[in-house]
């Protein structure tokens, strides 16, 4: 009885840490991940197509552009217009989590907080990118992200649902993803 109380009242302060989050019973889903991944290829600008809903990214116009930093490292300028037109902009450090694995990255947007995943399950480098993260919450429950991301503003519907369709066969929930609007975009982004 303890127990449940205690897990009914974890997951009720989840539900109100991370409005929009997806939350999910057990650990995080393990998808395989892009093979020979080379995070040279994949630097540059990529464009958001649809995601799962994520409390961090409120604006529209989402985009993140991948370079190399003067000290050898990579970082992620990640950029979305806000309702009252203004650009918000963050940088983060990139960083490889295993070796053996180089489309298993980490992202961090601030020096005190860890490092959150950043998986690369499928990617041409050309034109698409499917990224996946997931953080574990006292292994009861997980939170769930997935981006799909484009070189261009748009993607042919056909893509937009097959890669959702790599997601679910990881078992992975798409059904809460939601379109990120590309349209009427300001130049300087």
């Amino acid at each position: 009885m303890l127990g449940t109380a205690v897990r009914l009242l974890v997951l009720l302060g989840l539900l109100s840490f991370g409005k929009g989050q997806m939350f999910h019973m057990g650990p995080c889903p393990d998808p395989p991940v892009q093979e020979d991944f080379d995070i040279n290829k994949y630097l540059g600008k990529w464009y958001e197509i649809e995601k799962l809903p994520s409390s961090f990214e409120k604006g529209s116009c989402i985009q993140a552009n991948y370079s190399l930093k003067e000290n050898g490292k990579f970082k992620v300028i990640n950029k979305e217009l806000l309702s009252n037109g203004k650009v918000n902009e963050v940088e983060g450090e990139i960083m490889h989590m295993d070796v053996k694995e180089p489309a298993k990255l980490g992202v961090r947007f601030n020096w005190f907080m860890p490092s959150a995943p950043y998986w690369v399950v499928s990617t041409d480098y050309e034109n698409y990118s499917l990224v996946y993260s997931c953080t574990n919450i006292l292994w009861l429950f997980h939170i769930d992200y997935a981006w799909i991301m484009s070189r261009a503003p748009d993607m042919h519907p056909e893509t937009v649902e097959h890669l959702k369709s790599v997601l679910q066969s990881y078992k992975i929930d798409t059904e809460k993803m939601m379109p990120t609007d590309q349209l009427n975009c300001p130049p300087e982004m």
